[in-house]
């Protein structure tokens, strides 16, 4: 192998190691199997949610895992490996490619890394029925404004018996 070559591998190396340590979630699938469209359909719902999925070369997934710390990953990557990467929101990577896989079978989660930890195909499985962040915030912030939102109601019932005592 040329210096050249080496050179090339090492440096995509120390990127897919950075993609993982800045990652949030990063999902590893077996996409074989799947039409140009299915692949091309799956990366757009990724992108709108802000996950980047790359397909890497098992050798340098197995490295990168290495040098981020996650050598525990390395049984996962064998045949065709596409990871998704998440620097934002941990739950979303393994959401969509869950509810993708359940309409094209030939997807095939494998295992991944979520918050810092090497998750198995079954915690995977687990995150993808979790509510989304968006999801989250949105029940919190109904929760908030619960108790105000019935004070309104309250006093706005109390006006409106007072305006039919008055009539």
């Amino acid at each position: 192998m040329s210096k050249e070559t080496v050179a090339l591998k090492a440096k995509e190396v120390e990127e897919v190691t950075e993609q993982l340590k800045s990652a949030v979630s990063a999902i590893v699938v077996d996409y074989r199997g799947l039409t140009v469209e299915q692949v091309t359909d799956l990366r757009k719902q990724l992108r709108e949610a802000g996950v980047k999925m790359r397909v890497i070369k098992n050798k340098i997934m197995v490295r990168a895992a290495e040098k981020a710390g996650y050598a525990d990953l390395n049984d996962v990557f064998s045949g065709p490996t596409a990871v998704a990467f998440s620097e934002e929101d941990p739950v979303a990577p393994a959401k969509i490619l869950a509810n993708f896989a359940k309409t094209a079978d030939a997807l095939q989660l494998k295992g991944g890394m979520i918050e810092g930890k090497v998750a198995t195909l079954e915690e995977v499985q687990e995150y993808a029925t979790m509510p989304s962040r968006e999801e989250l915030l949105a029940t919190i912030a109904n929760m908030l404004q619960a108790p105000v939102r019935n004070v309104a109601y309250a006093v706005k019932a109390v006006a409106e018996k007072g305006d039919e005592d008055a009539a």
